[in-house]
This record gives C-alpha cells, sequence and structure tokens, in this order.
C-alpha cells in the first residue's frame, strides 16, 4: 500500500469512528428504539423455542432450542441488512449528506459510520440473545476457541451484509421504499435451514436454501457451538464446509458492494 492510499484509508477510518459515534448518540434520543432492539431477541427465542418448537423434530435427536440458536444468530445477523438500508436511506433523503460533503470528510466516512456503529449494536444484540439462549437451556459444548470463531464468523458477515444495506441504501429513491424493503428480510432468513430441516423441502426450493449465507452461517455455527443439527452424512459443498462458505460469502459481499457502496455515494452527490 503507498503512503497516499495508507493516509487516505486512515482518514476515511478517523471520519468513520466520529459518523460511528454519531449514529450511537442518536440512541440516546430515540430509547424507544434502542428497548425494541435489545428485547427482539429476547422475544425470538422464546417464540420459536417455546412455541414452534415442540412441532419440530431435531434431525438424529436433541433438544430444538440448542438447534435453533444458531439459527436465531443468524436470523439477527441478516437484520442488519435492512436496518442500515433505512438509517442510509434517511442521511439520504433527510439532506444529511449533502452537509457532509460540504464538510472536509472522506467520501467514504459515512458508510464505515453507518456500518459500524450497526457492528457495535450487533454486538450487543447478539450478547443478549445468547443471554436468552443460555436461559433457554442452550450452551456451546466444544469450548472457549471454537465459540469464539462462531462469533468471529456472525461479525464477519454482519459486517459484509451492512455494506450490502449502504448500497440498498443509496440505491432506494426514498425513505419509504426502504422501508418497504425490510419485510423481504423474514422470507430470505425463513429460506434456510435456520429454523427447520432442509430435507422436506421441494428439490427447487432446498438447493437455494441449501447455498444462502444464511444456512452457511447456522451450519458454522452449529458445528463451532457443538450443538444439533451437524450433517451425519454427505451434504451440498456450503453445509459441509460452512466456515470456508461463510468466509467466501462474506468476502465476495465485501468485494462488491463496498466500491458499489462507494459509486453510489459519489453518484447520489451530482
Amino acid at each position: 500500500m503507498s503512503a497516499v492510499a495508507g493516509r487516505r484509508l486512515r482518514w476515511a477510518l478517523s471520519d468513520g469512528l466520529v459518523l460511528a459515534g454519531r449514529e450511537l448518540a442518536h440512541l440516546r434520543h430515540q430509547p424507544g428504539e434502542l428497548v425494541a432492539a435489545l428485547v427482539f431477541p429476547a422475544v425470538m427465542v422464546v417464540l420459536f423455542g417455546y412455541v414452534f418448537g415442540s412441532a419440530i423434530e431435531v434431525p438424529g435427536g436433541g433438544d430444538y432450542r440448542e438447534y435453533l440458536m444458531p439459527g436465531l444468530f443468524s436470523m439477527v445477523t441478516l437484520s442488519s441488512l435492512m436496518a442500515v438500508t433505512q438509517k442510509v436511506a434517511a442521511d439520504a433523503e433527510k439532506g444529511v449528506m449533502d452537509r457532509f460533503r460540504a464538510m472536509p470528510t472522506a467520501r467514504s466516512a459515512l458508510a464505515f459510520g453507518h456500518t459500524g456503529a450497526d457492528l457495535a449494536g450487533g454486538l450487543l444484540a447478539l450478547a443478549i440473545m445468547m443471554g436468552a439462549g443460555a436461559a433457554a437451556g442452550w450452551a456451546p459444548h466444544r469450548g472457549a476457541a471454537r465459540a469464539a470463531g462462531a462469533v468471529a464468523l456472525i461479525v464477519l458477515l454482519r459486517y459484509a451484509l451492512s455494506w450490502l444495506g449502504c448500497w440498498l441504501g443509496l440505491a432506494a429513491p426514498s425513505e419509504e421504499v426502504a422501508d418497504r424493503l425490510g419485510p423481504l428480510v423474514l422470507p430470505v432468513s425463513m429460506l434456510s435451514n435456520a429454523f427447520v430441516p432442509t430435507d422436506g423441502m421441494p428439490a427447487w426450493l432446498r438447493v437455494a436454501a441449501e447455498w444462502s449465507p444464511v444456512s452457511a452461517l447456522t451450519a458454522a455455527s452449529r458445528t463451532l457451538f457443538g450443538n444439533a443439527g451437524v450433517p451425519a452424512g454427505p451434504a451440498p459443498w456450503p453445509l459441509a464446509h460452512p466456515v470456508l462458505a461463510v468466509c467466501l460469502w462474506s468476502a465476495v459481499l465485501l468485494a462488491v458492494f463496498v466500491p458499489l457502496t462507494a459509486r453510489a455515494y459519489r453518484r447520489r452527490g451530482r
């Protein structure tokens, strides 16, 4: 990396940290949003673990809540997509971006700020969900190192998805359109192995579910946490090598949407 490129990167990261602090500071003035974000993970554990869990059989046996928790971690990870989309679209429509352009800030700072703030909030939500899962009987069984590896994969994919959210927020013509994209997250998360095995799905739907990044992250978490649901026999490549699949998905998302986000930001200023 050249000296000029290094200075630009430090400039972008420094400004990004300031803007991430701005996003987190907003939560102090919006306590309802903060409470909802923190209560949601616990509600999901109760809803899926106790209401739906009694009707679902775990492949190979085992407790459904142990099977479920890695899927819920993946679902919360996917939620970053629309959270960032809506916030970026709101900044664009309200003229916040125009004010930042008039200041001596790095062009990529806004995206770094939104993705950084989302990552901080995501870590807190993940910690709360893990606590709720532990209260419901879930636990990692393969040691602290593998559990830390699972958390690192969850964080990595969440960060990569937040860049997709940045691009969608800049591409959306209005905040209203961005809000209407939110309900699409649920079907995407459900089309996976997060809540039920994929074996009973129609062939065409099963292929889509098995190659979903949500399925890869869920399978990787089950493997590293030592929870029920790890495939015992032959499995599609993303489920047979879920850790590598999550890393590849994250690398592709970052390689594609970091430059696309920078380009979309420049175009919104014209």
